[in-house]
């Protein structure tokens, strides 16, 4: 088996793991959901991609209409916003005017259409490797979360009406690596910082030049997924230690119960 917390090769019967000293790794409860399952170095990305393309999926079949076929590639399949309202988008209208600050969660795993989705889940699995070697899968995830909604928070007090996307989060994990890269300095360190810099820069262009793109959100998610990363600090200076775990199971409760709550309530009026 792997050991629930160093992901170490080793026996199931073993007392105590050779590799980090955990007690009992073979013991169900560490191996469950939430002590451990969901927080698989080599799995959490593609859990990441999962739980975004079921959310994008559910809001296209709460859709009263069928969702758009048109030959613009942006509106192709594409919910309307009466299903994103009620899955879970942020913004002014959504915290403002009906008090649904949980969006600022809901918001990292919806979609406006399969070209967004396409392009944020390509950009996550491109960015999550790198953040998951420097920072562990237990950093990674609160990056992803913590960094996302503080990424809507800033979009929320700059305006934005209504925003979805996890572009917020996939930035927070850019910030987390332009972080990284300066504080860690030294060749590998610089080389880090500038292909993500050239990657922030890109994101920024994009940004200026196509209409509707939610640049507050993707600003917000590099400064606070800086921020994070400067908080939880990376591998080279601090091994992933017990608060970085609890944090990141209650990040999970918070986001199941959250994405949970979403599904039920948008089914129940989509039904009513």
């Amino acid at each position: 088996m792997l050991c629930p917390n160093c992901h170490k090769l080793i026996s199931m019967d073993e007392p105590q793991c050779p590799y980090c000293g955990i007690s009992k790794p073979g013991a169900w409860w560490k191996s469950s959901f939430f002590a451990g399952g969901f927080f698989s170095a080599d799995k959490l990305v593609q859990r990441l991609i999962t739980l975004n393309v079921c959310m994008f999926i559910i809001s296209l079949l709460l859709n009263p209409r069928m969702p758009g076929l048109s030959f613009n590639p942006f509106s192709l399949l594409s919910p309307d916003d009466r299903s994103l309202l009620l899955l879970g988008a942020t913004g002014t209208i959504p915290i403002e005017r009906f008090h649904r600050w949980w969006t600022l969660i809901s918001a990292n795993y919806l979609h406006g259409g399969i070209l967004h989705i396409v392009f944020n889940m390509i950009a996550l699995r491109q960015i999550g490797p790198l953040i998951l070697e420097e920072y562990g899968v237990y950093r990674t995830f609160i990056l992803y979360t913590v960094g996302g909604v503080l990424g809507y928070v800033i979009s929320f007090m700059a305006g934005i009406t209504f925003t979805i996307g996890a572009s917020a989060a996939v930035c927070s994990m850019i910030g987390a690596a332009l972080f990284y890269g300066k504080s860690r300095g030294g060749y590998y360190g610089q080389a880090i910082f500038r292909q993500v810099g050239g990657w922030a820069a890109s994101i920024f262009v994009f940004g200026l030049l196509v209409p509707g793109i939610n640049n507050w959100g993707h600003g917000g998610g590099i400064v606070g997924g800086a921020l994070v990363g400067f908080l939880v600090g990376y591998q080279e200076r601090s091994p992933e230690n017990l608060a970085h775990k609890t944090i990141a199971r209650l990040c999970l409760v918070a986001t199941l119960l959250v994405l949970g709550w979403a599904v039920a309530s948008g089914l129940y009026y989509s039904i009513g």
